[in-house]
């Protein structure tokens, strides 16, 4: 009969133990990054990629080098109609143009990268992209609408009119609907409670079938600003009485751990995570330039306050609009017989992207600065 050495044996359970909690996060679960953009050159020069933009082998790339498995790509194609820049000529054309490069772009990668059409809400032909949209294959899933670089005023009813047509349409669509819902920062419009009230209230029921992603944790990067966590409490609230408005909403928690911008609020921002719970939570990076790779955002993100199976749950979680498009990757790969894993030694040289010399993530700056 053998002997067992129990001692022994339990000592090496510990030890097992201790090295899967030291493990990466990132080696423990598939992540998926809900919140990426792509820039064409005319794009970037009006942003802060810069003239060589950012495209779909350097993104890949840099998810290899962070360990994310998968993105979801939010087009840019609304900063065309910025009205707080300048004016572009056909402006029209320029966003199906960017459109339609991100479709191009997230094509080259059909199981990794998934793309998301864009337009400014208030634009007169903002309905024709949708629709239009809705009908190309690599765009369909969804809508990122940006109401700050759209410079969306909820307060004004001429704005809410337009806006409560667009998601009417992304619904009729089957679109899930990406918001940065935080208003213009630069010029001060109002944000707060009974933005965030209107937004429940007169925007979610106009879409009521499909996903909504509040981006952000409903801010505009970090978590210091008082307006934001006034409005995030709105939805907590109406989470916590069960509100049906709430049902298909979910939360990316893209650019909150920027240095410097959460750390006073520390216990705040982890108070609200858990108060919207772990399940309505998924993760993003963010635009992957030069001072906001996907691998330095993930880490910063794994410096706040929270459980390790926290982050995994939130890491790996799979919204609906994703589960058919991860479902299928799966498969493929499996009949394939290749891993789905990205592989963690491919190289970015020769793909960096070059930032404009004026711009920086590093400040409250970046909230100006987002697309």
């Amino acid at each position: 009969m053998p002997v067992f050495d129990y001692d022994s044996i339990k000592r090496g359970i510990a030890i097992i133990a201790a090295l899967g909690m030291l493990l990466p996060l990132n080696s423990l679960a598939q992540i998926i990054d809900y919140h990426q953009h792509l820039y064409s050159p005319q794009a970037g020069v009006r942003s802060s990629p810069g003239s060589k933009g950012i495209d779909a082998d350097y993104l890949v790339a840099q998810l290899d080098g962070a360990g994310i498995s998968r993105a979801v790509v939010l087009s840019v194609a609304y900063s065309f109609s910025n009205p707080n820049k300048a004016a572009v000529p056909n402006e029209y054309a320029h966003v199906m143009d960017e459109n339609n490069w991100t479709s191009a772009q997230v094509a080259k990668y059909p199981q990794r990268l998934l793309g998301f059409c864009s337009v400014n809400p208030l634009r007169p032909y903002a309905l024709q992209e949708i629709a239009r949209c809705a009908r190309d294959p690599n765009l369909r899933t969804g809508l990122k609408l940006h109401f700050g670089n759209s410079d969306v005023n909820v307060d004004n009813p001429d704005h809410l009119a337009r806006v409560r047509r667009v998601f009417r349409a992304a619904n009729e669509h089957h679109m899930s609907i990406v918001v940065h819902m935080h208003a213009n920062i630069d010029h001060h419009r109002p944000y707060g409670a009974k933005e965030a009230r209107i937004f429940l209230e007169q925007l979610l029921p106009e879409a009521p079938d499909v996903v909504v992603q509040i981006a952000h944790l409903a801010g505009g990067g970090g978590y210091d600003d008082p307006e934001t966590d006034a409005a995030l409490a709105v939805f907590v609230k109406a989470i916590e009485r069960k509100d049906p408005r709430m049902k298909n909403v979910y939360f990316d928690v893209c650019g909150i751990a920027i240095p410097g911008m959460w750390e006073n609020k520390s216990d705040l921002l982890v108070t609200r995570i858990r108060q919207i719970g772990t399940s309505r939570l998924v993760y993003g990076s963010d635009a992957a330039t030069i001072d906001n790779r996907p691998k330095d955002a993930l880490k910063q993100w794994h410096s706040l306050p929270l459980t390790q199976e926290e982050f995994r749950a939130i890491d790996s979680n799979v919204a609906p609009y994703v589960r058919n498009w991860v479902s299928a990757g799966k498969r493929n790969a499996k009949r394939s017989g290749q891993k789905l894993a990205p592989n963690r030694g491919t190289s970015t040289e020769g793909h960096i992207c070059k930032q404009s010399p004026d711009h920086t993530f590093k400040s409250q700056r970046w909230r100006q600065l987002k697309p």
